[in-house]
Protein backbone atom coordinates (compact mmCIF):
# COMPACT_ATOMS: atom_id res chain seq x y z
CA UNK A 1 0.00 0.00 0.00
CA UNK A 2 0.99 3.66 -0.26
CA UNK A 3 3.24 5.33 2.31
CA UNK A 4 0.86 7.22 4.65
CA UNK A 5 3.74 9.49 5.69
CA UNK A 6 4.97 10.22 2.19
CA UNK A 7 3.69 13.80 2.27
CA UNK A 8 5.74 14.36 5.44
CA UNK A 9 8.92 13.10 3.82
CA UNK A 10 8.67 14.92 0.49
CA UNK A 11 7.62 18.42 -0.49
CA UNK A 12 5.36 19.19 -3.39
CA UNK A 13 7.54 20.23 -6.33
CA UNK A 14 6.12 21.83 -9.45
CA UNK A 15 7.55 20.89 -12.86
CA UNK A 16 10.42 23.26 -13.69
CA UNK A 17 9.75 25.97 -16.25
CA UNK A 18 12.11 27.28 -18.89
CA UNK A 19 13.49 30.78 -18.16
CA UNK A 20 10.73 33.28 -18.84
CA UNK A 21 12.92 35.42 -21.09
CA UNK A 22 13.54 32.38 -23.30
CA UNK A 23 10.07 30.91 -23.45
CA UNK A 24 8.53 34.28 -24.33
CA UNK A 25 10.57 34.23 -27.53
CA UNK A 26 9.14 30.99 -28.93
CA UNK A 27 5.93 28.94 -29.02
CA UNK A 28 7.23 25.78 -27.34
CA UNK A 29 5.65 24.55 -24.12
CA UNK A 30 6.79 26.48 -21.08
CA UNK A 31 8.09 23.52 -19.08
CA UNK A 32 11.63 22.12 -19.15
CA UNK A 33 12.00 18.95 -21.18
CA UNK A 34 13.76 16.86 -18.53
CA UNK A 35 15.78 13.78 -19.28
CA UNK A 36 13.45 10.76 -18.91
CA UNK A 37 15.35 9.23 -16.00
CA UNK A 38 15.35 12.48 -14.01
CA UNK A 39 11.70 13.17 -14.87
CA UNK A 40 10.64 9.67 -13.82
CA UNK A 41 12.44 9.87 -10.48
CA UNK A 42 10.97 13.30 -9.68
CA UNK A 43 7.46 12.14 -10.52
CA UNK A 44 7.79 8.89 -8.58
CA UNK A 45 8.71 11.00 -5.56
CA UNK A 46 5.69 13.23 -6.08
CA UNK A 47 3.42 10.18 -6.39
CA UNK A 48 4.77 8.92 -3.07
CA UNK A 49 3.04 11.88 -1.37
CA UNK A 50 -0.34 10.22 -2.07
CA UNK A 51 -1.73 8.51 1.04
CA UNK A 52 -4.25 6.24 -0.73
CA UNK A 53 -7.06 7.79 1.33
CA UNK A 54 -9.95 5.65 2.46
CA UNK A 55 -12.40 8.05 0.80
CA UNK A 56 -10.48 9.64 -2.11
CA UNK A 57 -12.31 12.84 -3.00
CA UNK A 58 -9.79 13.42 -5.80
CA UNK A 59 -11.67 11.10 -8.15
CA UNK A 60 -15.19 11.96 -7.02
CA UNK A 61 -17.21 13.51 -9.87
CA UNK A 62 -18.80 15.94 -7.42
CA UNK A 63 -15.64 17.39 -5.95
CA UNK A 64 -12.73 16.07 -8.00
CA UNK A 65 -12.33 14.39 -11.37
CA UNK A 66 -15.59 13.86 -13.31
CA UNK A 67 -13.86 11.11 -15.31
CA UNK A 68 -13.51 9.10 -12.12
CA UNK A 69 -9.77 8.70 -12.73
CA UNK A 70 -8.39 6.01 -10.41
CA UNK A 71 -5.86 8.43 -8.99
CA UNK A 72 -4.69 6.66 -5.80
CA UNK A 73 -4.21 3.46 -7.80
CA UNK A 74 -1.98 4.90 -10.48
CA UNK A 75 -0.17 7.11 -7.99
CA UNK A 76 0.90 3.99 -6.12
CA UNK A 77 1.83 2.18 -9.34
CA UNK A 78 4.02 5.15 -10.33
CA UNK A 79 5.58 5.18 -6.84
CA UNK A 80 6.61 1.55 -7.43
CA UNK A 81 7.83 2.27 -10.96
CA UNK A 82 5.20 0.10 -12.67
CA UNK A 83 4.52 2.44 -15.59
CA UNK A 84 2.77 -0.22 -17.68
CA UNK A 85 0.13 -0.92 -15.06
CA UNK A 86 -0.19 2.82 -14.33
CA UNK A 87 -0.83 3.48 -18.01
CA UNK A 88 -3.48 0.75 -18.07
CA UNK A 89 -5.31 2.19 -15.05
CA UNK A 90 -5.13 5.74 -16.38
CA UNK A 91 -6.41 4.85 -19.85
CA UNK A 92 -9.22 2.81 -18.29
CA UNK A 93 -10.97 6.08 -17.47
CA UNK A 94 -9.37 8.70 -19.72
CA UNK A 95 -8.98 8.55 -23.50
CA UNK A 96 -6.61 11.51 -23.66
CA UNK A 97 -4.57 11.91 -20.45
CA UNK A 98 -2.00 14.16 -22.14
CA UNK A 99 -4.79 16.68 -22.84
CA UNK A 100 -5.96 16.74 -19.25
CA UNK A 101 -2.41 16.49 -17.89
CA UNK A 102 -1.49 19.68 -19.71
CA UNK A 103 -4.75 21.66 -19.89
CA UNK A 104 -7.03 20.71 -17.01
CA UNK A 105 -6.93 23.08 -13.98
CA UNK A 106 -6.99 19.92 -11.82
CA UNK A 107 -10.13 19.86 -9.66
CA UNK A 108 -8.66 16.55 -8.47
CA UNK A 109 -5.92 18.45 -6.67
CA UNK A 110 -8.47 20.78 -5.08
CA UNK A 111 -10.26 17.67 -3.78
CA UNK A 112 -7.06 16.00 -2.55
CA UNK A 113 -7.09 15.36 1.20
CA UNK A 114 -3.80 17.25 1.48
CA UNK A 115 -5.67 20.37 0.31
CA UNK A 116 -7.56 20.55 3.60
CA UNK A 117 -4.74 22.48 5.26
CA UNK A 118 -1.75 24.40 3.88
CA UNK A 119 0.28 22.75 6.65
CA UNK A 120 0.32 19.58 4.53
CA UNK A 121 2.59 21.25 1.98
CA UNK A 122 -0.04 21.26 -0.74
CA UNK A 123 -1.94 18.57 -2.61
CA UNK A 124 -0.37 15.67 -4.45
CA UNK A 125 0.93 16.80 -7.86
CA UNK A 126 -1.72 14.69 -9.59
CA UNK A 127 -1.67 16.63 -12.83
CA UNK A 128 2.11 16.22 -13.17
CA UNK A 129 1.90 12.49 -12.47
CA UNK A 130 -0.89 12.08 -15.02
CA UNK A 131 1.01 13.94 -17.73
CA UNK A 132 4.10 11.82 -17.12
CA UNK A 133 2.16 8.56 -17.30
CA UNK A 134 0.83 9.72 -20.66
CA UNK A 135 4.36 10.50 -21.87
CA UNK A 136 5.61 7.10 -20.69
CA UNK A 137 2.71 5.41 -22.46
CA UNK A 138 3.97 6.70 -25.79
CA UNK A 139 7.63 6.10 -24.97
CA UNK A 140 6.98 2.48 -24.01
CA UNK A 141 4.63 1.83 -26.95
CA UNK A 142 1.64 1.26 -24.69
CA UNK A 143 -0.79 3.65 -26.43
CA UNK A 144 -1.64 1.23 -29.21
CA UNK A 145 -4.78 1.35 -31.38
CA UNK A 146 -7.61 -0.82 -30.07
CA UNK A 147 -9.36 -2.43 -33.01
CA UNK A 148 -12.91 -3.69 -32.53
CA UNK A 149 -13.17 -7.44 -33.05
CA UNK A 150 -16.79 -7.35 -34.23
CA UNK A 151 -18.47 -4.72 -36.40
CA UNK A 152 -21.97 -3.71 -35.35
CA UNK A 153 -23.06 -2.56 -38.80
CA UNK A 154 -24.34 0.68 -37.26
CA UNK A 155 -23.15 4.08 -38.45
CA UNK A 156 -22.69 7.14 -36.23
CA UNK A 157 -21.96 10.74 -37.20
CA UNK A 158 -20.12 12.94 -34.69
CA UNK A 159 -20.32 16.66 -35.42
CA UNK A 160 -17.28 18.41 -33.96
CA UNK A 161 -13.74 17.19 -33.31
CA UNK A 162 -13.00 18.79 -29.94
CA UNK A 163 -12.26 16.64 -26.87
CA UNK A 164 -15.91 15.65 -26.34
CA UNK A 165 -16.42 14.62 -29.96
CA UNK A 166 -13.12 12.74 -30.12
CA UNK A 167 -13.83 10.87 -26.87
CA UNK A 168 -17.30 9.85 -28.08
CA UNK A 169 -15.91 8.81 -31.46
CA UNK A 170 -13.12 6.70 -30.00
CA UNK A 171 -15.41 4.89 -27.57
CA UNK A 172 -18.01 4.15 -30.25
CA UNK A 173 -15.39 3.02 -32.77
CA UNK A 174 -13.88 0.64 -30.21
CA UNK A 175 -17.40 -0.71 -29.59
CA UNK A 176 -17.57 -1.73 -33.25
CA UNK A 177 -19.60 1.07 -34.76
CA UNK A 178 -18.72 2.82 -38.02
CA UNK A 179 -17.98 6.39 -36.88
CA UNK A 180 -17.40 9.49 -38.99
CA UNK A 181 -16.36 12.80 -37.39
CA UNK A 182 -17.29 15.98 -39.25
CA UNK A 183 -15.25 19.14 -38.64
CA UNK A 184 -15.98 22.47 -40.32
CA UNK A 185 -12.42 23.77 -39.83
CA UNK A 186 -9.57 22.80 -42.12
CA UNK A 187 -7.85 20.81 -39.35
CA UNK A 188 -9.08 18.51 -36.62
CA UNK A 189 -9.16 19.24 -32.91
CA UNK A 190 -11.63 22.06 -32.34
CA UNK A 191 -10.49 24.32 -29.52
CA UNK A 192 -7.58 21.96 -28.85
CA UNK A 193 -6.25 22.95 -32.27
CA UNK A 194 -7.15 26.59 -32.67
CA UNK A 195 -8.15 27.79 -29.21
CA UNK A 196 -5.29 26.45 -27.07
CA UNK A 197 -1.94 28.16 -27.74
CA UNK A 198 1.04 26.05 -28.67
CA UNK A 199 2.89 27.08 -25.50
CA UNK A 200 0.20 25.35 -23.40
CA UNK A 201 0.02 22.18 -25.47
CA UNK A 202 2.10 21.51 -28.55
CA UNK A 203 -0.12 20.11 -31.28
CA UNK A 204 2.09 17.06 -31.78
CA UNK A 205 0.26 15.54 -28.79
CA UNK A 206 -3.11 16.07 -30.49
CA UNK A 207 -1.78 14.69 -33.77
CA UNK A 208 -0.60 11.46 -32.11
CA UNK A 209 -4.06 10.80 -30.70
CA UNK A 210 -5.70 11.59 -34.03
CA UNK A 211 -3.41 9.07 -35.70
CA UNK A 212 -4.44 6.50 -33.11
CA UNK A 213 -8.15 7.13 -33.79
CA UNK A 214 -7.63 6.82 -37.54
CA UNK A 215 -5.82 3.48 -37.14
CA UNK A 216 -8.71 2.24 -35.02
CA UNK A 217 -11.11 3.00 -37.85
CA UNK A 218 -12.63 6.38 -37.04
CA UNK A 219 -13.12 8.38 -40.23
CA UNK A 220 -12.74 12.15 -40.42
CA UNK A 221 -14.11 14.78 -42.79
CA UNK A 222 -12.69 18.31 -42.50
CA UNK A 223 -13.86 21.53 -44.09
CA UNK A 224 -17.45 20.32 -43.89
CA UNK A 225 -20.18 22.29 -42.12
CA UNK A 226 -23.01 19.91 -41.34
CA UNK A 227 -26.32 21.45 -42.30
CA UNK A 228 -24.71 23.31 -45.21
CA UNK A 229 -22.15 21.14 -47.01
CA UNK A 230 -24.09 18.04 -46.03
CA UNK A 231 -27.79 18.48 -45.32
CA UNK A 232 -29.66 17.12 -42.35
CA UNK A 233 -31.64 14.91 -44.70
CA UNK A 234 -28.44 13.39 -46.05
CA UNK A 235 -27.08 12.98 -42.53
CA UNK A 236 -30.22 11.18 -41.39
CA UNK A 237 -30.18 8.92 -44.44
CA UNK A 238 -26.54 7.87 -43.99
CA UNK A 239 -26.28 7.48 -40.21
CA UNK A 240 -28.21 5.62 -37.53
CA UNK A 241 -27.33 8.12 -34.78
CA UNK A 242 -25.83 11.61 -34.56
CA UNK A 243 -23.75 13.14 -31.77
CA UNK A 244 -23.59 16.92 -31.52
CA UNK A 245 -20.26 18.02 -30.03
CA UNK A 246 -20.27 21.47 -31.61
CA UNK A 247 -18.94 23.40 -28.62
CA UNK A 248 -20.11 26.71 -27.19
CA UNK A 249 -18.11 29.17 -29.26
CA UNK A 250 -20.45 32.17 -29.31
CA UNK A 251 -18.21 34.70 -27.60
CA UNK A 252 -19.65 37.18 -25.12
CA UNK A 253 -19.31 40.81 -26.18
CA UNK A 254 -20.01 44.18 -24.60
CA UNK A 255 -21.65 46.52 -27.08
CA UNK A 256 -22.83 49.03 -24.47
CA UNK A 257 -19.48 50.61 -23.61
CA UNK A 258 -18.94 53.86 -25.54
CA UNK A 259 -16.36 53.45 -28.29
CA UNK A 260 -16.89 49.71 -28.80
CA UNK A 261 -17.24 50.32 -32.54
CA UNK A 262 -13.64 51.52 -32.86
CA UNK A 263 -11.19 49.51 -34.94
CA UNK A 264 -8.70 47.39 -33.01
CA UNK A 265 -11.28 45.95 -30.57
CA UNK A 266 -11.93 42.22 -30.97
CA UNK A 267 -13.17 39.13 -29.22
CA UNK A 268 -10.28 37.07 -27.85
CA UNK A 269 -10.93 34.12 -30.15
CA UNK A 270 -10.54 36.41 -33.17
CA UNK A 271 -6.97 36.86 -31.95
CA UNK A 272 -6.21 33.32 -30.78
CA UNK A 273 -7.45 31.37 -33.80
CA UNK A 274 -5.30 33.10 -36.46
CA UNK A 275 -2.33 33.08 -34.06
CA UNK A 276 -2.64 29.30 -33.81
CA UNK A 277 -3.05 29.03 -37.56
CA UNK A 278 0.18 30.98 -37.97
CA UNK A 279 1.89 28.39 -35.75
CA UNK A 280 0.51 25.75 -38.13
CA UNK A 281 2.25 27.51 -41.03
CA UNK A 282 -0.73 29.35 -42.52
CA UNK A 283 0.96 32.74 -42.73
CA UNK A 284 0.86 35.88 -40.56
CA UNK A 285 -2.15 36.62 -38.40
CA UNK A 286 -4.27 39.62 -39.46
CA UNK A 287 -4.69 40.55 -35.78
CA UNK A 288 -1.17 40.83 -34.40
CA UNK A 289 0.13 42.38 -31.18
CA UNK A 290 3.64 43.30 -32.37
CA UNK A 291 4.61 46.75 -31.10
CA UNK A 292 1.12 47.41 -29.72
CA UNK A 293 -0.24 48.26 -26.30
CA UNK A 294 -2.56 45.31 -25.65
CA UNK A 295 -5.42 45.38 -23.15
CA UNK A 296 -7.23 42.15 -22.31
CA UNK A 297 -10.65 42.43 -20.66
CA UNK A 298 -11.41 39.34 -18.59
CA UNK A 299 -9.45 37.36 -16.04
CA UNK A 300 -9.96 33.70 -16.97
CA UNK A 301 -8.21 31.05 -19.05
CA UNK A 302 -8.97 32.65 -22.39
CA UNK A 303 -7.61 35.95 -21.15
CA UNK A 304 -4.40 34.26 -20.00
CA UNK A 305 -4.08 32.55 -23.39
CA UNK A 306 -4.37 35.91 -25.16
CA UNK A 307 -1.91 37.38 -22.63
CA UNK A 308 0.80 34.82 -23.43
CA UNK A 309 0.09 35.04 -27.15
CA UNK A 310 0.44 38.83 -27.17
CA UNK A 311 3.77 38.61 -25.33
CA UNK A 312 5.11 36.12 -27.87
CA UNK A 313 3.95 38.34 -30.70
CA UNK A 314 6.09 41.18 -29.33
CA UNK A 315 3.53 43.48 -27.72
CA UNK A 316 4.83 46.80 -26.41
CA UNK A 317 2.80 46.24 -23.23
CA UNK A 318 0.10 43.90 -21.95
CA UNK A 319 -2.51 44.76 -19.32
CA UNK A 320 -5.24 42.37 -18.17
CA UNK A 321 -8.35 43.81 -16.53
CA UNK A 322 -10.65 42.08 -14.04
CA UNK A 323 -13.74 43.74 -12.59
CA UNK A 324 -13.55 41.62 -9.45
CA UNK A 325 -11.16 42.36 -6.57
CA UNK A 326 -7.92 40.41 -6.36
CA UNK A 327 -8.74 36.96 -4.95
CA UNK A 328 -6.97 35.71 -1.82
CA UNK A 329 -3.84 33.61 -2.21
CA UNK A 330 -5.15 30.88 0.11
CA UNK A 331 -8.49 29.11 0.35
CA UNK A 332 -11.29 30.88 2.24
CA UNK A 333 -13.00 28.03 4.08
CA UNK A 334 -16.25 29.97 4.39
CA UNK A 335 -16.51 30.86 0.72
CA UNK A 336 -15.11 27.68 -0.86
CA UNK A 337 -14.46 24.99 1.77
CA UNK A 338 -12.58 21.82 0.91
CA UNK A 339 -13.20 19.82 -1.28
CA UNK A 340 -14.92 22.43 -3.50
CA UNK A 341 -13.00 24.36 -6.17
CA UNK A 342 -11.22 27.12 -4.23
CA UNK A 343 -11.66 30.81 -4.99
CA UNK A 344 -7.99 31.89 -5.03
CA UNK A 345 -5.68 33.99 -7.16
CA UNK A 346 -4.53 31.95 -10.15
CA UNK A 347 -1.27 32.98 -11.74
CA UNK A 348 -0.56 31.42 -15.12
CA UNK A 349 2.95 31.05 -16.55
CA UNK A 350 2.15 33.86 -19.00
CA UNK A 351 1.74 36.30 -16.12
CA UNK A 352 5.36 35.70 -15.13
CA UNK A 353 6.61 36.74 -18.55
CA UNK A 354 5.70 40.44 -18.43
CA UNK A 355 2.73 42.79 -18.38
CA UNK A 356 0.45 43.51 -15.46
CA UNK A 357 -2.98 42.74 -14.07
CA UNK A 358 -5.45 45.25 -12.68
CA UNK A 359 -8.28 44.14 -10.39
CA UNK A 360 -11.49 45.87 -9.39
CA UNK A 361 -11.63 48.00 -12.53
CA UNK A 362 -13.96 48.33 -15.50
CA UNK A 363 -13.84 50.17 -18.81
CA UNK A 364 -15.64 53.50 -18.76
CA UNK A 365 -15.10 54.14 -22.46
CA UNK A 366 -12.78 53.41 -25.36
CA UNK A 367 -10.94 56.42 -26.76
CA UNK A 368 -10.24 56.60 -30.48
CA UNK A 369 -7.90 58.56 -32.72
CA UNK A 370 -8.72 60.62 -35.80
CA UNK A 371 -8.77 57.46 -37.93
CA UNK A 372 -11.38 55.69 -35.83
CA UNK A 373 -8.88 53.31 -34.22
CA UNK A 374 -8.71 52.70 -30.49
CA UNK A 375 -5.77 54.46 -28.81
CA UNK A 376 -6.63 54.42 -25.10
CA UNK A 377 -9.03 53.12 -22.47
CA UNK A 378 -10.57 55.03 -19.59
CA UNK A 379 -10.76 52.91 -16.44
CA UNK A 380 -12.79 53.33 -13.28
CA UNK A 381 -12.59 51.49 -9.99
CA UNK A 382 -15.69 49.36 -9.45
CA UNK A 383 -17.32 46.76 -7.25
CA UNK A 384 -19.62 43.93 -8.29
CA UNK A 385 -22.81 43.55 -6.27
CA UNK A 386 -25.29 40.71 -6.47
CA UNK A 387 -29.03 41.15 -6.01
CA UNK A 388 -29.98 38.59 -3.32
CA UNK A 389 -33.43 38.06 -4.85
CA UNK A 390 -32.70 37.83 -8.59
CA UNK A 391 -29.05 36.78 -8.43
CA UNK A 392 -28.19 39.36 -11.08
CA UNK A 393 -24.83 41.07 -10.80
CA UNK A 394 -24.30 44.78 -11.26
CA UNK A 395 -21.02 46.63 -11.69
CA UNK A 396 -20.97 49.89 -9.75
CA UNK A 397 -18.28 52.60 -9.68
CA UNK A 398 -16.69 53.25 -6.30
CA UNK A 399 -14.69 56.31 -7.31
CA UNK A 400 -14.97 59.24 -9.70
CA UNK A 401 -11.28 59.02 -10.49
CA UNK A 402 -10.55 58.08 -14.12
CA UNK A 403 -7.35 56.36 -15.21
CA UNK A 404 -6.38 56.37 -18.89
CA UNK A 405 -4.08 53.68 -20.23
CA UNK A 406 -2.79 53.27 -23.80
CA UNK A 407 -4.47 50.65 -25.98
CA UNK A 408 -3.83 49.80 -29.64
CA UNK A 409 -5.35 46.32 -29.44
CA UNK A 410 -8.23 45.40 -27.11
CA UNK A 411 -9.38 41.82 -26.62
CA UNK A 412 -12.62 40.76 -24.93
CA UNK A 413 -12.15 37.52 -22.96
CA UNK A 414 -15.31 37.68 -20.88
CA UNK A 415 -16.66 34.22 -21.57
CA UNK A 416 -19.02 32.55 -23.99
CA UNK A 417 -22.77 32.81 -24.45
CA UNK A 418 -23.30 29.30 -25.73
CA UNK A 419 -23.70 27.39 -28.95
CA UNK A 420 -23.41 29.35 -32.16
CA UNK A 421 -26.57 29.77 -34.19
CA UNK A 422 -26.35 27.31 -37.06
CA UNK A 423 -28.54 25.88 -39.75
CA UNK A 424 -27.88 22.37 -38.47
CA UNK A 425 -29.88 23.03 -35.31
CA UNK A 426 -32.68 24.78 -37.20
CA UNK A 427 -33.08 21.87 -39.59
CA UNK A 428 -33.05 19.38 -36.72
CA UNK A 429 -35.72 21.40 -34.94
CA UNK A 430 -33.53 21.95 -31.88
CA UNK A 431 -34.02 25.09 -29.81
CA UNK A 432 -31.30 26.47 -27.57
CA UNK A 433 -31.95 26.92 -23.86
CA UNK A 434 -31.85 30.31 -22.16
CA UNK A 435 -28.22 29.56 -21.36
CA UNK A 436 -27.50 29.07 -25.05
CA UNK A 437 -26.97 25.32 -24.69
CA UNK A 438 -28.63 22.21 -26.12
CA UNK A 439 -30.77 20.32 -23.64
CA UNK A 440 -31.14 16.55 -23.48
CA UNK A 441 -32.91 13.84 -21.57
CA UNK A 442 -31.38 11.40 -19.08
CA UNK A 443 -30.14 9.34 -22.06
CA UNK A 444 -28.27 12.32 -23.58
CA UNK A 445 -30.80 12.39 -26.44
CA UNK A 446 -32.00 15.79 -27.63
CA UNK A 447 -35.53 16.66 -28.68
CA UNK A 448 -34.58 15.35 -32.14
CA UNK A 449 -34.86 11.51 -32.06
CA UNK A 450 -31.56 9.73 -32.53
CA UNK A 451 -29.57 12.94 -32.03
CA UNK A 452 -27.41 13.18 -28.90
CA UNK A 453 -25.36 16.01 -27.40
CA UNK A 454 -22.27 16.26 -25.21
CA UNK A 455 -19.50 18.60 -24.11
CA UNK A 456 -19.69 22.37 -24.08
CA UNK A 457 -22.69 22.30 -26.41
CA UNK A 458 -24.64 20.69 -23.57
CA UNK A 459 -22.85 22.01 -20.49
CA UNK A 460 -21.73 25.43 -21.66
CA UNK A 461 -18.08 26.47 -21.77
CA UNK A 462 -16.36 24.20 -19.26
CA UNK A 463 -13.21 22.17 -18.59
CA UNK A 464 -11.53 19.69 -20.92
CA UNK A 465 -12.00 16.95 -18.31
CA UNK A 466 -15.77 17.50 -18.31
CA UNK A 467 -15.81 17.41 -22.12
CA UNK A 468 -14.07 14.02 -22.19
CA UNK A 469 -16.33 12.71 -19.41
CA UNK A 470 -19.44 13.74 -21.33
CA UNK A 471 -18.06 12.30 -24.56
CA UNK A 472 -17.51 8.93 -22.87
CA UNK A 473 -20.96 9.05 -21.30
CA UNK A 474 -22.77 9.91 -24.52
CA UNK A 475 -20.97 7.00 -26.22
CA UNK A 476 -22.58 4.67 -23.68
CA UNK A 477 -26.00 6.17 -24.46
CA UNK A 478 -25.56 5.92 -28.24
CA UNK A 479 -24.28 2.35 -27.97
CA UNK A 480 -27.34 1.40 -25.90
CA UNK A 481 -29.63 3.20 -28.36
CA UNK A 482 -28.19 1.23 -31.28
CA UNK A 483 -27.79 -2.20 -29.67
CA UNK A 484 -30.18 -2.25 -26.71
CA UNK A 485 -27.50 -2.28 -24.02
CA UNK A 486 -23.97 -1.04 -23.44
CA UNK A 487 -20.93 -1.97 -21.39
CA UNK A 488 -19.17 1.29 -22.17
CA UNK A 489 -18.38 3.46 -19.12
CA UNK A 490 -20.60 6.44 -18.36
CA UNK A 491 -18.78 8.53 -15.74
CA UNK A 492 -21.29 11.39 -15.54
CA UNK A 493 -25.05 11.93 -15.78
CA UNK A 494 -26.38 14.81 -17.95
CA UNK A 495 -27.45 16.67 -14.79
CA UNK A 496 -24.12 16.23 -12.95
CA UNK A 497 -22.63 19.38 -11.42
CA UNK A 498 -19.44 19.97 -9.46
CA UNK A 499 -19.87 20.40 -5.72
CA UNK A 500 -20.24 24.08 -4.81
CA UNK A 501 -21.42 26.38 -2.05
CA UNK A 502 -24.63 28.19 -3.03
Amino acid sequence: MADPKGFLKYERVEPPKRPKEHRAEDWREVYVDLEPAERDQQVRTQATRCMDCGIPFCHSAGSGCPLGNLIPEWNDLVRRGDWTAASDRLHATNNFPEFTGKLCPAPCEAGCTLSISPLSGGPVAIKRVEATIAEKSWELGLAQPQIAEVASGQRVAVVGSGPAGLAAAQQLTRAGHDVTVFERDDRLGGLLRYGIPEFKMEKKHLDKRLAQLKKEGTQFVTGCEVGVDITVEELRARYDAVVLAVGALRGRDDTTTPGRELKGIHLAMEHLVPANKQCEGDGPSPIHAHGKHVVIIGGGDTGADSYGTAIRQGAASVVQLDQYPMPPTTRDDERSPWPTWPYVLRTYPAHEEGGERKFGVAVRRFVGDENGHVRAIELQQVKVVKDPETGRREVLPVSDEIEEIPADLVLFAIGFEGVEHMRLLDDLGIQLTRRGTISCGPDWQTEAPGVFVCGDAHRGASLVVWAIAEGRSVANAVDAYLTGASDLPAPVHPTALPLAVV
